[in-house]
C-alpha cells in the first residue's frame, strides 16, 4: 500500500531511532580479539550466516514482509573463510556477514538494501546497514594507504593488517550533516541532478577535517543556497550504509529567504508551504522513508 502522506497521520516516518540503526544486536567487541573463538564459531553449524552477493543483502519474503535471511551455516558449509565478519551475537547466536562466490545457496535472494530498508524490522534493517558497510569498507582496503602492500583480515573482520610495514586499518565513517533550513510556515528545500524525478529534500554535507558539525551546518548552507542562519538545533542520528556515513540530523532558522543557489551542487531549491506540503497531492516528492531527511520534514511539517 502507498504510504499516506503526512496529512493523515499523526508521527513521522522513520522516528528515533532511525531505519539502519544497530538494535537487537550484541556486539560483544571483546570476542573479536579471540582467534581461538572465532575459528570455532567459523565451523559451529548453529553459527548464523548472511550470505552476501558484494553489497547486496540477503533477504526472506514472509506473510508480513521482508526479513533478513539469517542462515544457519550447517545449511550450506562446513566451514566458514576466515574473511567472513564476526557481527555479534544474535539471541545468543553469533553471527557473521560472508561475500563468497558460487558458496552460499542459490535459493537464497539478495537485494539492494534501499529497496526494502523501510519495510524490514528494525532488527533486520540495522543488521543488514552493519554488514553492508564492513563489506564496502573491507572491498576498498585489500591494499595499504601506507605502503602499497596487500593487508589481511584480523579481529573478526574489524581490522585489517598490513604485515609488510604493521599499519592497522580500522572500519572508516564519515560523519555528514544534513539539515531542514525553516522560516515560519516555509521549509527549504533542494534538488539534487543525482535524485530520481521529482524529489526534492534537505540540505546535506560532509563535516571537514577540525570543524564542528554546527559550523559545518553553516558552511554548507552558505555554500549551496547562500542564506545566513540564525538558530541551530541538533535533532538526531541515523547511520547511512551507501556507502559509510553518519548523517547528524538538524533544524536551523534562516536569517533571511533570498536564494543564491550553487547550480554546480543544486539543480533546484526553493521556499515551500506546509500546508502545500501536507496537501493530498504536494508540490514535489519527499525522499525516501528510510532517510532521517525524511524524518526530518515531516517532524516539522506534523507540528503546525
Amino acid at each position: 500500500m502507498p504510504t499516506p502522506p503526512p496529512g493523515r497521520r499523526k508521527r513521522p516516518l522513520n522516528p528515533p531511532p532511525h531505519v539502519y540503526t544497530t538494535v537487537g544486536l550484541d556486539r560483544r567487541a571483546e570476542l573479536r580479539g579471540d582467534p581461538r573463538w572465532l575459528a570455532a564459531r567459523r565451523r559451529d553449524p548453529a553459527t548464523l550466516v548472511l550470505p552476501m552477493a558484494g553489497l547486496r543483502v540477503p533477504v526472506a519474503m514472509g506473510e508480513e514482509g521482508p526479513r533478513a535471511h539469517l542462515l544457519p551455516l550447517g545449511e550450506f558449509a562446513s566451514e566458514l573463510p576466515e574473511e567472513a565478519v564476526f557481527l555479534g551475537l544474535v539471541e545468543g547466536r553469533p553471527v557473521f556477514a560472508w561475500s563468497g562466490e558460487g558458496e552460499a545457496p542459490a535459493a537464497v535472494d539478495t537485494v539492494e538494501l534501499r529497496s526494502v530498508g523501510s519495510l524490514l524490522p528494525p532488527r533486520d534493517a540495522g543488521l543488514l546497514a552493519y554488514a553492508r558497510a564492513l563489506l564496502h569498507w573491507h572491498a576498498r582496503h585489500r591494499f595499504c594507504g601506507a605502503c602499497g602492500e596487500p593487508t589481511r583480515i584480523t579481529r573478526g573482520g574489524h581490522v585489517r593488517r598490513c604485515d609488510a610495514c604493521g599499519l592497522e586499518i580500522f572500519p572508516r565513517t564519515d560523519p555528514a550533516v544534513i539539515v531542514l533550513v525553516t522560516s515560519g510556515e516555509l521549509c527549504l528545500l533542494g534538488r539534487s541532478p543525482r535524485f530520481p524525478p521529482g524529489v526534492y529534500s534537505t540540505l546535506a554535507g560532509f563535516v571537514e577535517p577540525a570543524e564542528a558539525p554546527e559550523d559545518a551546518v553553516r558552511r554548507e548552507v552558505a555554500e549551496e543556497v547562500g542564506l545566513p542562519l540564525r538558530r541551530i538545533s541538533y535533532r538526531s542520528s541515523q547511520p547511512w550504509p551507501f556507502p559509510q556515513s553518519l548523517m547528524l540530523g538538524f533544524r536551523a532558522e534562516a536569517a533571511g529567504r533570498r536564494l543564491r543557489i550553487d547550480r554546480e551542487e543544486l539543480e533546484d531549491a526553493a521556499w515551500f508551504e506546509r500546508d502545500r506540503l501536507l496537501a493530498e497531492e504536494p508540490p514535489v516528492r519527499l525522499p525516501g522513508a528510510d532517510s532521517i531527511a525524511r524524518f526530518l520534514i515531516e517532524e516539522w511539517l506534523l507540528e503546525g
